[in-house]
């Protein structure tokens, strides 16, 4: 597979050509599709993940708006776990972690 982009010219043309497209063709582009964009978060989580070791300390946001600090305790294929200060366990998409210390406008603003 090749690394180059493909750019539409004209997403008009492109969204018409759609249009004409029958269930069979739509389905199979639509497979193609959901694949390929698959393929992307894979790679945009594996070079996220690349960022972190096991024993680093990092922070996230929990879904309650919570900040957190402690160790990477495993690296799964789609989630780090973390092992929080206060002795949770957390599984986290590397998305959503920062290397401790990393954020100083929180810290600043004392959330």
């Amino acid at each position: 597979m090749s690394n180059e982009r493909c750019m539409l010219k004209d997403r008009n043309d492109a969204a018409e050509a759609i249009r004409r497209l029958g269930e069979e063709d739509l389905r199979f582009l639509n497979r193609l599709i959901v694949e390929r964009l698959k393929l992307i978060a894979q790679a945009r989580s594996t070079a996220l993940m690349s960022q972190f070791n096991i024993g680093d300390r990092v922070e996230f946001q929990t879904p309650s708006s919570e900040w957190k600090s402690g160790i990477v305790q495993k690296l799964n294929k789609k989630t780090a776990t973390i092992m929080t200060d206060d002795g949770q366990r957390w599984n986290v998409s590397p998305g959503f972690l920062v290397p401790a210390g990393h954020m100083p406008e929180r810290r600043a603003r004392g959330s």
